[in-house]
């Protein structure tokens, strides 16, 4: 490679370290969100990028205490977390945000907010069936549910409008995290933006 080849590529990837994006994890309770991000933002910040993890548990004990689990008090949670995310991302962040996001139209909020500001937002669905998300349980959720101690579980007895055209969609079962992780590092990639 010559000297001018090498800067170029150089030159590229410093690119891609500055670019912000929002990578969306939707997916149901259990299904390895939150997992897989904190993996890519780990190989993310190895490489040299500015990275956050929104966690969809943090941002409700925080900045959206208060709220229930109504649909209008869902939708609040998702667009407040896109408001940060697309701030945070138009200011050259890697922001990887793991939320259920349940339904389409608090999702469509999200990516018409991003596009009207020039922000990058890749939706990605962790695509766990729910059997396997149950025998997960990494909450205990399911469990609780199913004991009736609660109600109004995404998926379960609460809908979860599974996204129709995700920019990725990752299928978990079988596979392990690092595989997922590597799946959605080369779409970032492929985007220009690792």
């Amino acid at each position: 490679m010559t000297t001018a080849h090498a800067r170029a590529a150089g030159d590229t990837a410093a690119a891609a370290r500055a670019r912000g994006a929002t990578v969306w994890l939707t997916g149901l309770p259990s299904s390895g969100k939150t997992t897989l991000a904190r993996t890519l933002a780990g190989r993310l910040r190895a490489e040299g990028h500015r990275v956050e993890v929104l966690d969809g548990d943090e941002i409700r004990a925080f900045l959206s205490a208060g709220l229930g689990f109504t649909r209008e008090d869902r939708h609040t949670n998702v667009t407040r977390i896109g408001f940060v995310a697309q701030l945070l991302a138009s200011h050259g962040v890697k922001v990887l945000v793991p939320v259920i996001a349940p339904y389409a139209d608090s999702r469509a909020a999200v990516r018409a907010r991003h596009a009207a500001r020039g922000t990058e937002l890749v939706e990605v669905h962790v695509a766990t069936p729910v059997g396997l998300c149950s025998a997960r349980d990494v909450k205990g959720l399911y469990a609780k549910q199913a004991a009736g101690e609660i109600s109004g579980l995404t998926g379960v007895d609460d809908p979860y409008e599974t996204p129709e055209n995700p920019d990725l969609r990752i299928q978990t079962q079988g596979r392990s995290v690092a595989e997922s992780a590597a799946e959605l590092h080369t779409f970032l990639t492929e985007r220009g933006l690792t």
